[in-house]
């Protein structure tokens, strides 16, 4: 397949997995577009409870509307069709934070609360990793959650990497420094490891962390260090808060955004670009193992729009 088929299809896909926001949120401008609506403080009020309602957040809406306002007044736009077009090349300026250059060897710490999909991405990393000639290795670093280690063995199984895991209930820093000493021997690209998803107790998370990534510093020094946070889109505003949190405790240096395909408010992702200032890596759209797509800001507001 050639790579412009495959781009094509990639985005067919994300558009489709994103056929619930836009039915939300685009559609409802393509309305006001066709009742072909002057620009004046209803449509301005308007657009703002479609973004509102979107999960696009008050902090997002707010200079989405501010820049718009700006927009019209600058180059005289006078209906609905011109302010459409002007709030998506808004959009997709507000959510374009370039994503750091990739260096080997990785260790990519993947951190998110239990249920956000969180293995079943690292298992999806591990793929797509390995489809580009990355060697792979996974280290079972949650060893609180029951089964959380067999879950994660089933996706190593199925990408065919090799894993390193503990007995349930061990210290977490002693699975990290083992698969650290497996990677350098076998030579991996990237070591993947899984985080406890424990948020309730903010101290225990951050002591957890800091020792792992203490470990990661004194023994893996020339690897390069990515935190990565997996956020579940259909929580909306309760993502957002999970962001807050775990930015409190962690350098977060990534997003991912699992299960967009499953809500109609996936103007969270702006509402998260713009509360963290940290780029969506990915963004997953569907089961499948292409249905986790490279984030590209362009391509996700036209599949929006």
């Amino acid at each position: 397949m050639s790579e412009e088929k495959k781009k094509k299809g990639l985005f067919a896909r994300l558009r489709e997995g994103l056929s619930k926001t836009r039915g939300n949120m685009t559609e409802k401008v393509d309305v006001m577009v066709r009742e072909n609506r002057k620009i004046d403080e209803d449509f301005y009020e308007e657009l703002e409870d479609i973004l509102l309602m979107s999960d696009c957040g008050m902090k997002a809406t707010e200079e989405i509307m501010g820049e718009l306002r700006e927009r019209v007044r600058a180059d005289r736009l006078k209906d609905a069709a011109e302010a459409r077009e002007a709030l998506k090349e808004i959009m997709v300026r507000q959510m374009d934070i370039p994503r750091p250059p990739l260096k080997w060897p990785m260790v990519m710490l993947v951190v998110g609360v239990n249920g956000v999909g969180k293995t079943t991405t690292i298992g999806k990393l591990a793929l797509r990793f390995q489809s580009i000639g990355r060697k792979v290795m996974l280290c079972a670093g949650d060893t609180f959650r029951a089964a959380a280690a067999e879950q994660l063995t089933v996706w190593a199984e199925r990408a065919r990497v090799p894993i390193v895991k503990h007995a349930e209930g061990a210290d977490p820093a002693a699975v990290v420094f083992d698969a650290i000493q497996s990677a350098k021997a076998q030579g991996a690209d990237l070591l993947i490891v899984d985080t406890a998803g424990r948020l309730h107790n903010k101290k225990n998370l951050m002591d957890e962390l800091s020792k792992r990534r203490r470990v990661i510093d004194r023994e893996y020094p020339e690897a390069d260090i990515r935190c990565i946070l997996v956020l579940d889109a259909t929580t909306g505003q309760n993502g957002l808060n999970q962001a807050r949190a775990f930015k409190e405790v962690a350098e977060i240096n990534g997003i991912i955004l699992t299960k967009l395909d499953g809500t109609a408010k996936g103007g969270i992702a702006l509402a998260i670009r713009q509360e963290l200032a940290v780029p969506v890596w990915y963004v997953g759209v569907g089961e499948g193992i292409d249905d986790l797509q490279p984030f590209d800001a362009k391509d996700f507001i036209n599949a929006l729009f």
